[in-house]
This record gives structure tokens, sequence and C-alpha cells, in this order.
């Protein structure tokens, strides 16, 4: 199952509550994930990079069988484009769809894979024989990793699969803040643990790379450590959590739905509202990290002597330099607050502005993801973990992201339906909770108290209009609670590991860190926001 948004981030991810208001009757909410992480103690070195010969990561790439999972999300379609792009001489891409057979996963990857602009480079590359490369080194695979066998029916494809596959990269996930906990559950908890059970079943594999993301780590502020999380643990110290437990709470609670004859509603609310149940009791803020935490707990727990490595990248923006700059897709995170803005919608902020917004190229992700493999290529370590981000080394701040937006939408208006340009200007911040609820107070229920009046007196015929102004206003202040801790979010996330990455693969001589950069000191935040990333969403996500 592919990330249904980005992860991100993750999807993914940190999101900073931006709501805005044309009038009560037009209220509504736009979220940017913001997840903030907990200090963790240093832990062990896991690899003494920087005395390593790194090989060519083109050369790696020769001749290997790859797996892929969550084909159709965002990370997985640039890895696979970059792979057929700079290495046309791989041996096979398995790409893993969730399909019911192999027609319709078929049908998903040419629309939503191949289909997609992000491939224009490399069919221009190859021209006519774009089609030729694919069908000789691509293999779409119907399946379900929240399933044993990863839901993969055919068994002799199973089997070959397991008898050829080099390298597995879990790029499956579901990245919902409140996604219904049974769906969080099986995708991101005991879909690691599928994959992970498979890998050990393919006797040729070198790495198992899991992606999973920074914002496992909860709501504590500061420097947040490269560290792994071991069965059990929790964030706030309470004992008793049990992977397989949660499982049965799940099957229990739905089986207590159907006897009640819950509505399809009924049982998504329900489901919903367990998994931050879930989660809160043991530290974390919702129910997408804390699923993401578990699954990185059985991939430590199940791994044995596989050689596995642990990426977590931060906030996923779009492409830096390739295949072209700028290449996003959806509305994914930061993204949320340019739509608004752009639009007119955004007339309000909450949360720190001049608080560390922690990105970084979904190129940039991919890249150190390949070298990872090669680092960790046959060579089983304690704890390979990852974290890819910039706040630690080349930060950018909200107060930033506001001027750029001002003067890119200034310079670049959108256009209303009408073809009429939409003027910006500076929003208002609300800077902490207290102003938030006075200016919700004195601007809508307010103003809805006054409706239900009139509703009263004129015998209920703004009965329509009341309900709706006030479902609005408890969608705002439900997401907004959702997503509190992270508004004034002050962690850091170390990158100390990846920095080592880096180092070895500059000292190596053999990897070609022109195609694979990942350095986020590179990049000019300024030019890469005003220049590539603004056009990019403008270009691709924008409706």
């Amino acid at each position: 199952m592919e990330m249904q948004r980005p992860c991100c981030f993750g999807p993914n991810t940190l999101w900073v509550a931006a709501f805005w208001f044309h009038s009560p009757r037009s209220l509504s909410l736009s979220l940017i994930k913001r997840q903030s992480p907990r200090i963790h103690h240093w832990n062990r070195q896991f690899l003494l990079l920087s005395t390593m010969k790194l090989e060519s990561v083109l050369q790696f790439l020769e001749n290997k069988t790859i797996l892929v999972t969550g084909a159709a999300g965002f990370l997985a379609k640039i890895f696979a484009e970059k792979v057929l792009r700079v290495q046309p001489n791989v041996k096979k891409l398995y790409l893993l769809l969730r399909a019911a057979d192999a027609k319709s996963a078929t049908q998903r990857l040419h629309t939503e894979v191949f289909g997609k602009d992000l491939f224009r480079v490399v069919k221009e590359k190859h021209g006519p024989n774009f089609g030729s490369l694919v069908s000789e080194k691509v293999t779409v695979v119907p399946g379900d990793i929240t399933c044993e066998g990863l839901g993969v029916m055919d068994s002799d494809l199973r089997e070959q699969m397991r008898a050829q596959i080099d390298v597995i990269v879990n790029l499956a996930a579901t990245t919902n803040f409140d996604e219904r906990y049974d769906i969080a559950l099986g995708v991101n908890t005991y879909g690691a643990k599928y994959v992970t059970d498979f890998a050990k079943k393919c006797p040729q594999l070198m790495v198992l790379l899991h992606v999973s993301t920074s914002y496992v780590s909860g709501e504590r502020g500061g420097l947040i450590k490269e560290s792994p999380y071991r069965m059990g643990e929790t964030l706030n110290g309470v004992s008793g959590l049990d992977i397989d437990a949660e499982r049965r709470i799940v099957e229990e609670k739905l089986d207590e739905l159907r006897r009640e004859g819950a509505s399809e509603k009924e049982t998504r609310v329900a489901m919903k509202e367990l998994g931050i149940q879930r989660a809160k009791i043991y530290g974390w803020p919702n129910t997408y990290v804390f699923t993401k935490a578990m699954g990185e707990m059985l991939v430590g727990e199940l791994k044995e002597d596989l050689s596995a490595v642990i990426v977590r990248p931060t906030i996923v923006t779009s492409t830096y330099k390739e295949p072209f700059p700028g290449w996003a897709e959806g509305v994914r995170t930061v993204d949320s607050l340019a739509v608004g803005y752009a639009t007119g919608k955004l007339t309000c902020f909450l949360g720190d502005i001049n608080g560390v917004v922690d990105t970084i190229p979904a190129d940039m992700v991919v890249n150190s993801m390949m070298v990872a493999m090669v680092a960790h290529a046959n060579r089983p370590s304690a704890d390979a973990i990852y974290q890819v981000g910039s706040s630690a080394r080349n930060p950018i701040r909200y107060s930033s992201l506001q001027d750029y937006g001002l003067r890119y939408f200034t310079q670049n208006p959108w256009r209303n339906k009408d073809g009429k340009p939409i003027k910006v200007g500076k929003v208002t911040v609300l800077k902490s909770m207290a102003s938030f609820h006075r200016y919700m107070a004195i601007r809508y229920l307010m103003w809805l108290k006054g409706l239900e009046l009139v509703n009263m007196a004129f015998c209920h015929t703004l009965n329509d209009m009341c309900n709706d102004l006030n479902r609005k206003i408890k969608f705002v202040m439900r997401l907004v609670e959702l997503y509190r801790p992270y508004l004034f979010f002050k962690g850091i996330f170390d990158d100390t590991n990846t920095e080592k990455l880096r180092a070895a693969a500059r000292e190596s001589g053999s990897v070609e860190t022109d195609l694979f950069y990942f350095d986020p000191n590179s990049i000019d935040w300024e030019d890469y926001i005003m220049n590539t990333h603004m056009p990019g969403i403008v270009k691709y996500v924008f409706k």
C-alpha cells in the first residue's frame, strides 16, 4: 500500500495549523504536518563509515533485482525513475502495488507511475525504446503488505521474487495523522513486519531499507538523536506496550462495532478515535507516528542477521535537481500553506513564526537511500538509522517562508476562475492557543450564537446554515487540537550518522556524488523556494 499523503511528510511529517476564512460560511482549515521529537540517549555508532570504502552506486545498481513496496507513492516513483534513468542495466525492478489482480495493478502502474510527468526525462532519453525498457526491467506485482507474503497470490511469482531479490525498499505507508487505527496498524506496523519476514526468505538479499519518519520521536524539543526504538519502549515511560495486544484490541473493537450494527461512518470515526487514544496512552501524539514507531520496533526485533537500514526523512518537498527541478505531487505538508495563501483563503497562521521548518527535497531523500543501500549491503549492523533533514545544518524558518510566499505571489499572482489576479498580503499570526481561542470566539462563535438566535426567530428556517457553520467550527477545533503538540515545536533533528554517510561518499572516490547528492548545506533556500519549489507546486499541485 503506497503512501496516501508523502512521506512525506510522511507523511511525514509536520503539521502546523493554518486556517483561513472568507466568511463564517466558508470556514476551512489547512494543516501542515510538524512532528516534534524527543531526546534519546546517544546511540552507539553502528558502523565506522569513515574507514569504509564505498563502491560506485551505479556499479552497485547494475544487474541488481530490487523490490519497491508502495510503488505508486511519491518517493517510490522518484526512486524507480532514478534507477531506470541512471542505471538502465538494473536487472529487475519489482514494483508492488495494492491491487486485486495483475490487470488492475498494471493499469495503476501506467496511470499512477509511468503516466506522470516525472518520467519525461527518462522517456526522452530512451525515446521509442522506453516501452521496451519497462517491459524488460519492470515487473508489476499486485499485492498488499498488510498480509503475510506481501499478499502476492501468485505462488510462482512469489518464489521467483524470493530467489532473485537483492534489495528491498519498503516505502509503503499511510501518513494520515488520524487514520483509522486498523488501517494504520496494518500498513505502518504489520506491513513492516511482513516486509521483514519476506526479506528473511530471500537467500541472496543484500540489504533491506525501511523508510520511516523523523517524527516518530514524539513531542519534546531539543536535539533528537538517530536512536532506535526497542520493543515495548514508550515515550512517556508507561509500560505494557505489546504490538500483538494492539492488534487484538483492534479486532475486539471491530467485533463490538459489528455486533452493535454500527454504520460505516460510525465505524470509521470509532477506529480513528481508538488510534488517537492508544497513541496517547504511550506518549505519542497521533496514530501515524505511533504506528510508524512500532513498525521500526518490529524491523529491529525481527531482522536477526539481515542488513537492515532505517531512513527517517523529515518534511519531503519538491525535487531539487533531478530528474528536473520542482516536481511535486499532491498537496503535501507546507504546500498546504502556499495553496491557501495564493488563493486568498489563508488570512491567519497559528504557530511559532520563528520556528524552524525541517524540510528536505525529495531527490535528496532518494539519493541518501541509495548511498545507504551501498554502505550497508551485506554489512549487518546493530542500529543503522539515518535522519535526513535540514534543521541541524541548514535550517529555514517559517518567517522566511512567509516572506518568500508574499514576494512570489505578489510577482506571480494566482488567478481565480474569472481570470482575475488574487492579491496577497501579510497574514495575522496567532502566537498562542489562547490567542487562537479568542480569535475563534470573536470572529465565529459569537457570530454563530447570533445566527442561532435569528434562526429561532425565523422558525428555524436557517437550520442548514447554522448546522453547516457549527460543523465547520468543530472540524477546525478538532484538527487544531489534534496538531496542537506541533504548532510551537522547538526540536532539531540530529543527522550525525547521515553526515558520516555523506563524508564516506565524498572520500570514497567511487560514489558519484554529482548524481547522488544529499547535502542540505548546498541548498540556497531563497533560490530553491522562489525559483524551484513555488513554480513547481503551482504547476503540479494547484488545481
